[in-house]
């Protein structure tokens, strides 16, 4: 990274609403919490009062214990961006290229290209028949944000081992995995593993993730790590939510059948890209009687409900993106895009239940 490399980028667009007055759905975090969470984080104050401990090995098993592999591989991080923009920075130097998938999170490039190297851009639902030789670097988000897509297991362990036939380092950003009951691939050779404890536990400003990664490349993601890099209460907090199973089992039963119901309505009036995520992606434009993104957000908005507009990702040009919430909560979400699902609700019963909300 240099100055001329930064100064020459822009900040990505992301969901998230502070509107106090609408209902976020433009943002992927789970609107629950574990239970303990908020004192798990308040028991941590006195402990702050030093550095936390290097290694921070209580973070580490818990984390280790949660994608089942060595605690010797998990590397702490603020968030899981951090993870991320460290595997970059150590893989891609000056002139390389880089392996992504697209549509997919902006942030990728954006990393690439603040090391000086070039994005190489392959369709998401392909990336893991893509060749990686000649590369510095292929990443894959596993599932992919903002399709929805996931992988076997099987399939990102074949594309892993091409990845190493090639020597090419595999990054695979498992934001939205504990949504699902696969399996990671962390402790896998040759890959780093990227975690976030944003989503699945609803605490983006907490900025707690980890990397896992093994073997040479393991050594110098920990090493480049910089001491204390996680707080105190992040550690603490991070440690207690990875614990929380049945949180966890519940949260991804509502969100697959919640899931199964919003496609099922909105599917009546735009085209949904199935999804194995907390998150559908809609072509708004490309249904019968289509409207312009534009059109939507701002209708939606009106009636008290933000979407994602999806068109800041590569590739899309009439797509909302829309999050998986709770029962009542999509129900209005239903209304704002003047879907209608079993129950009848409708786009004329935009305001009922407001105040239950």
């Amino acid at each position: 990274m240099n100055l001329d490399s930064a100064l020459g980028l822009d900040r990505e667009p992301h969901g998230s609403s502070d509107d106090p007055d609408l209902l976020d759905f433009s943002a992927n975090t789970n609107p629950e919490v574990p239970p303990g969470v908020e004192e798990a984080y308040r028991d941590a104050f006195a402990a702050a009062r030093s550095y936390p401990a290097e290694p921070p090995a209580g973070f580490r098993e818990a984390a280790a214990d949660y994608v089942d592999c060595d605690p010797e591989a998990v590397v702490p991080t603020p968030g899981g961006l951090a993870a991320i923009r460290a595997t970059i920075a150590l893989a891609v130097d000056p002139g390389d290229t880089a392996l992504l998938p697209a549509p997919s999170f902006a942030e990728y490039a954006r990393e690439v290209r603040l090391q000086g190297g070039d994005p190489t851009f392959v369709a998401a639902d392909a990336v893991l028949d893509a060749d990686p030789a000649d590369h510095a670097l292929a990443v894959v988000c596993a599932p992919n944000n903002p399709t929805g897509t996931d992988y076997e297991r099987a399939e990102l362990e074949r594309f892993a081992a091409r990845c190493r036939a090639a020597d090419t380092p595999l990054l695979v950003d498992e934001a939205f995995r504990g949504f699902t009951d696969r399996p990671s691939l962390a402790g896998t050779e040759g890959v780093v593993v990227a975690r976030s404890l944003t989503k699945l536990f609803g605490l983006p400003g907490i900025r707690t993730g980890f990397a896992v990664a093994t073997g040479e490349l393991g050594a110098a993601v920990e090493r480049a790590r910089r001491p204390w890099n996680v707080s105190v209460p992040a550690l603490a907090t991070g440690a207690h939510c990875m614990g929380q199973q049945e949180f966890i089992n519940e949260t991804r039963e509502r969100v697959r059948a919640e899931r199964s119901r919003l496609a099922a309505a909105l599917a009546e009036r735009y085209d949904v890209v199935p999804s194995e995520a907390p998150f559908l992606l809609l072509d708004v434009g490309g249904a019968e009687g289509g409207r312009s993104v534009e059109r939507v957000v701002a209708d939606a908005r009106d009636r008290g409900v933000a979407v994602r507009d999806a068109t800041t990702f590569r590739g899309l040009d009439s797509h909302v993106r829309v999050a998986v919430r709770r029962p009542a909560e999509n129900d209005r979400l239903l209304a704002a895009l003047g879907a209608r699902d079993g129950a009848g609700t409708d786009a004329e019963a935009t305001d009922a239940g407001d105040d239950d909300v």
